[in-house]
């Protein structure tokens, strides 16, 4: 595919690969084990804007926030996933200079704490479904539930964890700021996790919400903003498959937008792994038909963008 404005959205999962791997500095080497992909497409002429996931790392911040409570004020959710955006874009902006000077190329990287406007009245607020945070047995749970006005559920026999809404994305406010950059040639880590959920009052006037915003359909609305030419998002599989772990198994090379919305309809990806990362590209291509998007893992970017490699979703036959 030729080179033009790529959204690369790796996950905050794929920075933790174990939890013997869980500390900051085993977080670091896996981006620094990643952002040569990214540099291949730099190589190639592409201008890239990075995007990533944080829902390991805003665990463990709410954690220490709740082991330190009786001697620290707790960090509210959106101070949380700011501090990630902070954090781990200082991750990838201090291993893509360092790979890009190792190479030879010039090209400033910056990170930027974003923000990302919701609805109030959107539904998921009236559903606050998103486990997020530790895992506790029932009577803890209830207790912070009663102490801390939380919602609690029960996650799938694991335990009970905090839950909170998990609205659609609006708007990203510091859209023009990314656009600008990029642009110039900057490469720029912006929307972590998401972006910070924040909402608009009737003066304009920004205000944090309690909430996480799902970080493939945040992307997919900041590449289709930005009128980018692909949204690439990297995973733990190399392709995307058809009935998948079953003696139909079958790994896919290309999907039309069509075709994929057909096979989201049947089940055929898992409703927390592949089916939001599908439904993200199949949104972005909405709003960007004469686009392309990318499903596979993130040492095979470059072989993906040469065709050897991926699922690749758009209009044509191939990418």
């Amino acid at each position: 595919m030729s080179a033009g404005l790529a959204v690369v959205a790796f996950g905050g999962n794929a920075l933790v690969r174990d939890p013997e791997h869980e500390s900051i500095p085993y977080q670091y080497e896996t981006v620094v084990r990643t952002v040569p992909a990214i540099v291949d497409m730099i190589a190639k002429g592409w201008d890239v804007v990075v995007t990533h996931g944080n829902g390991p790392q805003v665990g463990f911040i709410l954690r220490r926030s709740e082991l330190a409570a009786a001697e620290v004020a707790p960090v509210p959710l959106d101070y949380a996933v700011a501090d990630t955006q902070g954090a781990i874009g200082y991750m990838f902006v201090k291993a893509l200079s360092n790979e890009l000077a190792a190479r030879g190329l010039r090209r400033p990287v910056v990170s930027l704490v974003t923000q990302t406007v919701v609805d109030p009245a959107d539904p998921a607020f009236d559903r606050p479904a998103k486990p997020i945070g530790s895992f506790f047995d029932e009577e803890t749970a209830r207790r912070y539930a009663d102490e801390l006005g939380w919602t609690v559920a029960e996650d799938s026999g694991r335990g009970w964890r905090r839950t909170v809404a998990s609205p659609e994305p609006v708007e990203i406010v510091e859209l023009g700021t990314i656009r600008d950059l990029a642009g110039r040639g900057t490469v720029v880590v912006a929307g972590g996790g998401g972006g910070v959920a924040v909402a608009r009052d009737g003066d304009g006037r920004l205000t944090g919400v309690e909430a996480v915003i799902d970080k493939d359909r945040a992307a997919a609305l900041l590449a289709a903003e930005l009128g980018a030419d692909l949204l690439a998002i990297p995973t733990g599989v190399d392709r995307v498959a058809i009935h998948f772990g079953t003696p139909q198994e079958r790994w896919l090379d290309h999907l039309t937008p069509e075709t994929a919305a057909e096979y989201v309809a049947e089940g055929h990806f898992g409703e927390g792994s592949m089916r939001p990362k599908v439904e993200a590209i199949i949104d972005f291509l909405r709003a960007r038909p004469a686009a392309s998007g990318l499903i596979t893992a993130p040492h095979l970017l470059a072989d993906a963008l040469s065709g050897a490699a991926g699922t690749w979703i758009s209009k044509g036959d191939n990418a």
